[in-house]
């Protein structure tokens, strides 16, 4: 049917109206393009006078398992903070309950907190969907990556006995997922949601993972997209991949369309060669879920979100509000959480302690496996799983039973 003139001044009206709502984000990402020219560099925590660590509870299953992390923690730097060369801060405020009654994804005055931090160990937290009743606010992770300019979420999935070895680096800040909350009703029938790359933001995040290959020997990096369909931001990604790895002869790379790499990684043949894997932000958050299971599930991993300024690690699963509801939130697994935790001590400079964190989890939770939990009341609290991980850290044999069990 032909379009009258009521229906092609509606549709004109709609297409100005959403015309001018990109251009409200074109403006806003061509501002953090400037901001990201004028970075002032990394914080060099050798420096500090004191190392500021922000512990933040989340939602549901988070404050339950954050507080055993934060024991581990405190045990472990117990004379760093006697000395005061460390301090360890409870942030409040970052509940479901308290952003949708403020309307923001990160209420004020967390946020002025969290920046006084220079690490930060984070819970879950919840993210609103379509029709559970709380209001359409951002995700808290999102808006702490934008805020805090978290541009590296790093994964590590360890495997031994499997030879699996691998580090994914995820944009966090670009692709789909900075602008997921801020697409368009164009009007009844069309949705149009949107993508970002820039070259600053594709550029830092592949150079991170050319680094970290070439630091670690490893000297091998995969870099993820589906450049054959998504032209532009994907395109983009691998092009300035093809040009950074340029300055990195030493390092082999190749790169793999995302639907084939998701293949790949259940592939025992093949699986074992991947190493340091990069990829953009939506392409990553699924993919490491599904390392992550191949490792033993999501409450085995943990997270790191880099920035140059700020760093915050995370468990990678959500705030399992279930588990809440039905009275089981003692036994969440604080595996993720722990792990999260020797991430960041390895950040900012605690490599021996961070490594005997590793190692105590990996006995404990792939080899020795004395203390079981379940998620129900058949298996182990998270407290008691805790405490196990922390006396297997404090065993003088530790590194000895370690390579036993890795060589088995």
């Amino acid at each position: 049917m032909p379009i009258d003139c009521l229906q092609l001044v509606k549709m004109n009206s709609d297409i100005e109206a959403a015309k001018e709502h990109f251009g409200k984000i074109l403006k806003e990402q061509l501002e953090r393009v400037e901001t990201m020219k004028a970075s002032a560099g990394w914080t060099d925590y050798a420096k500090l006078d004191k190392l500021i660590i922000g512990i933040v509870g989340g939602d549901g299953i988070g404050p339950f398992i954050c507080k055993h992390a934060e024991s581990i923690l405190r045990e472990l730097l117990k004379d760093e903070i006697a000395s005061g060369k460390v301090e360890i801060r409870t942030i409040d405020g970052l509940t479901i309950e308290n952003r949708a009654k403020q309307l923001k994804a990160i209420p004020d005055d967390v946020l002025t907190e969290l920046k006084k931090c220079h690490v930060i160990l984070k819970g879950p937290t919840t993210t609103p969907k379509k029709g559970d009743g709380w209001p359409n606010i951002e995700s808290a992770n999102v808006a702490m990556r934008r805020e805090l300019d978290l541009f590296a979420n790093v994964r590590p999935v360890r495997i031994p006995e499997q030879s699996i070895d691998w580090t994914f680096y995820r944009e966090n800040t670009e692709g789909a997922y900075v602008l997921g909350s801020r697409g368009v009703d164009v009007n009844e029938d069309i949705s149009i949601d949107f993508c970002v790359a820039t070259a600053q933001g594709t550029e830092r995040i592949i150079r991170l993972a050319f680094e970290h290959a070439r630091k670690t020997g490893v000297n091998k990096v995969t870099v993820v997209t589906k450049a054959n369909v998504i032209k532009k931001t994907d395109g983009r990604f691998l092009s300035t991949a093809e040009r950074v790895a340029k300055d990195y002869p030493e390092v082999k790379w190749d790169d793999w369309f995302i639907d084939i790499m998701t293949a790949k990684l259940i592939d025992p043949y093949r699986r074992a060669e991947f190493k340091v894997m990069v990829l953009p932000n939506l392409y990553g958050d699924i993919i490491t879920d599904e390392a992550a299971q191949i490792q033993g599930g999501v409450g085995t991993a943990g997270s790191a979100n880099i920035g140059s300024r700020y760093a915050m690690f995370e468990a990678i699963h959500g705030s399992a509000p279930r588990m809440v509801d039905e009275g089981r939130a003692q036994y969440a697994d604080p595996s993720s959480i722990i792990k999260a935790a020797a991430m960041l001590l390895n950040h900012v400079g605690f490599v021996d302690k961070a490594k005997r964190l590793e190692m105590a989890l990996d006995l404990c939770a792939q080899f020795e496996k004395k203390v079981k939990i379940t998620g129900r009341s058949d298996g182990a609290t998270g407290e008691e799983y805790g405490k196990y991980v922390l006396r297997t850290v404090e065993r003088k044999d530790l590194e000895q039973a370690w390579n036993a069990a890795k060589g088995a």
